[in-house]
């Protein structure tokens, strides 16, 4: 019997899961064990599951947990370096050449396990079968609105959190836009027609800020791109791979502009790939706003969990998408699964 573990999030401010009561309902009808581990951060509370009859197991004892388990999770594990004998489901960011990922790679190699990241979950025709993008998309764009305001006040942008849903989002929004009347920034998004896009241009349009929608045609010419230097913020929506074009090179740090705000809701600062020049590590919740230039002022914004800050919508949305594949975790050398384990040997 294939046996899915959904263990619980490490990492601070991480209140997602990749999985409803609901959906571990359907995966235990269609013959899967199903063991939810107990956490203290997640979301959606413990007694749905339980009321499933799945097994509970306490918290973080996926270590222990039978070598034939699948180990699902969303974000990355505590690095203590321990070798990985279990086959793990999550988003690992480790086939770009990110250091970090080198590390996790070395640990799976060590263990003898195996990473079916979840980035890398396509359909026969290379689509992503399940993501986060809308709602990382509509987050990051809230962040980079922020930071915006807080530039207005001759400030920089202080710690963000949790909201309970995303019209909680828009009204604390529309309070701090309420002292500046009817200013608003220009937006530019690149990646405008993908799902971080549509999240990012729905929730600028939502706040009244005029938006300039741009995506593979706008940008076939590989750049430079000076229109980018012309708005207020700019989103970057698009992942970073072999052949992205750099959408703001570190000359734009000095260089004459209207931007002010970059919102790199990619999030990829390590790659070499990255198009976005100006910056090299992520931003925190404590500390959302990344000052790379003082005159004119230069702030970049890179948080690369900014779907948990909606983590109910973003998990109910996120596991419709991804129940459909976890159903075929039985045959985990074909599809899916087949797809991405060949990616993850390439890598190993």
């Amino acid at each position: 019997m294939t046996h899915l573990w959904v263990r619980s999030e490490s990492r601070d401010h991480e209140q997602r899961v990749g999985v409803t009561p609901e959906g571990v309902k359907s995966l235990m009808d269609a013959g899967l064990r199903v063991t939810v581990e107990h956490s203290t951060s997640r979301a959606i509370p413990i007694d749905g599951y339980v009321a499933t009859g799945c097994e509970i197991a306490p918290e973080g004892s996926w270590t222990d947990a039978p070598r034939d388990a699948i180990i699902f999770g969303l974000k990355e594990l505590s690095e203590d370096g321990t070798p990985l004998p279990h086959r793990h489901i999550m988003f690992g960011h480790a086939f770009k050449g990110q250091p970090s990922g080198r590390v996790l790679l070395d640990r799976f190699k060590a263990g003898g396990g195996s990473l079916y990241d979840i980035e890398y979950l396509v359909s026969d025709d290379g689509r992503r079968v399940a993501a986060f993008g809308y709602w990382a998309g509509y987050a990051g764009a809230a962040v980079s609105l922020l930071c915006w305001i807080a530039q207005q006040e001759g400030t920089v942008a202080g710690p963000v959190g949790v909201y309970p849903s995303s019209k909680a989002m828009q009204d604390d929004l529309r309070n701090q836009l309420a002292p500046l009347g009817n200013k608003r920034p220009s937006a530019l998004i690149i990646g405008a027609l993908g799902r971080v896009g549509t999240g990012g241009a729905d929730l600028c349009t939502s706040m009244d800020i005029p938006v300039t929608k741009w995506d593979m045609a706008e940008t076939a010419s590989g750049g430079p791109f000076p229109e980018v230097l012309e708005h207020n913020v700019f989103l970057n929506c698009i992942l970073a791979r072999p052949g992205t074009p750099v959408f703001v090179p570190a000359s734009a740090k000095t260089a004459p502009r209207t931007l002010s705000v970059i919102g790199d809701i990619a999030c990829d600062p390590d790659s070499d790939f990255s198009p976005i020049k100006v910056y090299d590590r992520v931003t925190t919740w404590d500390a959302p706003a990344l000052r790379v230039h003082d005159d004119p002022t230069l702030d970049v914004t890179a948080i690369d969990n900014l779907p948990s800050m909606l983590p109910v919508e973003s998990s109910d949305d996120f596991a419709s998408q991804l129940l459909p594949s976890l159903l075929t975790l039985g045959a985990l050398n074909e599809g899916v699964w087949g797809r991405a384990k060949t990616t993850f040997d390439q890598h190993i």
